[in-house]
């Protein structure tokens, strides 16, 4: 017997895992706002313009957030406003826990920083061809929140 045969199986069968995971999905777009002196102002708004061409096939639309142990809850508060091309409007309140009731923050980190991705909309369309804008402003009762390094926004396509 060969040692470390069985470690060839298991070789194959993680890159078609991956293979097949990055096949479902592909990011069409991916941007994010550092914040000045790791503090999330009130009236910082984080605007991302996103050119959309694709009409037909459905999205996911996801937030990070980067925060550090400065940051002085385990939740956070979002107004999102969402501007299509065509002037519609919409304007969500959102609220996403960040860590348990211990104190842990969920997402991966190292160090202080903690990375978490946060899930907005699923499964989407974008009804029109051209560019959308997100406005995401925090909604905590602080006027400076300390402890967000940086705030983006991800879509992916998601592949039939």
């Amino acid at each position: 017997m060969i040692k470390g045969s069985n470690r060839i199986p298991f070789s194959i069968t993680l890159i078609f895992l991956l293979l097949l995971s990055s096949c479902n999905s592909s990011v069409v777009y991916t941007s994010s706002t550092s914040m000045g002196q790791e503090t999330w102002k009130l009236m910082d708004i984080a605007t991302f313009k996103v050119p959309v061409t694709d009409t037909i096939n459905s999205n996911n639309v996801i937030f990070t957030i980067r925060s550090g142990t400065a940051y002085p809850f385990r939740n956070i508060f979002l107004f999102v406003t969402t501007l299509s091309p065509d002037g519609k409007k919409i304007t969500d309140t959102l609220q996403y826990n960040l860590a348990d009731e211990k104190g842990k923050w969920y997402g991966k980190g190292f160090g202080d920083i903690h990375e978490l991705n946060l899930p907005y909309k699923s499964n989407i369309y974008f009804p029109v061809k051209g560019i959308y804008e997100f406005k995401i402003q925090h909604g905590m009762r602080v006027e400076n929140l300390k402890g967000v390094y940086d705030f983006g926004l991800r879509i992916e396509k998601i592949r039939k």
